[in-house]
């Protein structure tokens, strides 16, 4: 087996202690940034939300509107038809 040197080998004691910083400070971040995203998910509009990302929908003109039936009158001509053999 072959024995691979380290990727920070050739790093100062400095570089490796600001390197350990750095992954501190962004540990510290990410649990920062997710306690806002908690609270921004908290108070989040879902209406508002989907408007923005759908515009403006008014569900009284098509395609939103509501269809008149449901589509089961006709059905049950078609199922009628069939029936009779017409």
């Amino acid at each position: 087996m072959k024995s691979e040197s380290s990727s920070l080998a050739d790093w100062t004691p400095e570089q490796i202690a600001q390197g350990k910083r750095w992954v501190q400070t962004w540990k510290e971040a990410g649990d920062a940034m997710e306690r806002l995203r908690r609270d921004e998910l908290r108070r989040l509009n879902g209406q508002a939300a989907i408007a923005l990302l759908c515009g403006p929908a008014d569900y009284r003109v098509p395609p939103r509107a509501p269809k008149p039936t449901s589509g089961l009158v006709e059905q049950q001509f078609w199922f009628m038809k069939a029936a009779l053999g017409d």
